[in-house]
């Protein structure tokens, strides 16, 4: 059984509409499959994108650093950075 649609109205500026018909056309889909995609990699990204930053506060939770912990870190990667290129 197909999973079950709606069918949704969305405003776009003309410029990026028409962009979007570029695109779409370009790879031979319809505006809607384009549409679609984009919101299911934006989901997705947003997801990895989560859980990434409870991973990451998950490790400094156990190995009881701060937040000015993980920025002079930060900062001292960069320094070192700049040093070397």
């Amino acid at each position: 059984m197909a999973p079950k649609t709606s069918t949704v109205n969305i405003s776009f500026r003309d410029d990026l509409l028409h962009e979007i018909d570029d695109v779409a056309r370009a790879e031979s889909r319809s505006r809607s499959e384009l549409v679609r995609e984009a919101a299911r990699l934006y989901i997705e990204r947003k997801k990895r994108m989560i859980a990434a930053i409870e991973s990451m506060r998950a490790i400094t939770a156990e190995r009881g650093l701060t937040e000015e912990d993980v920025q002079d870190e930060i900062e001292s990667y960069r320094r070192e950075k700049v040093v070397h290129e």
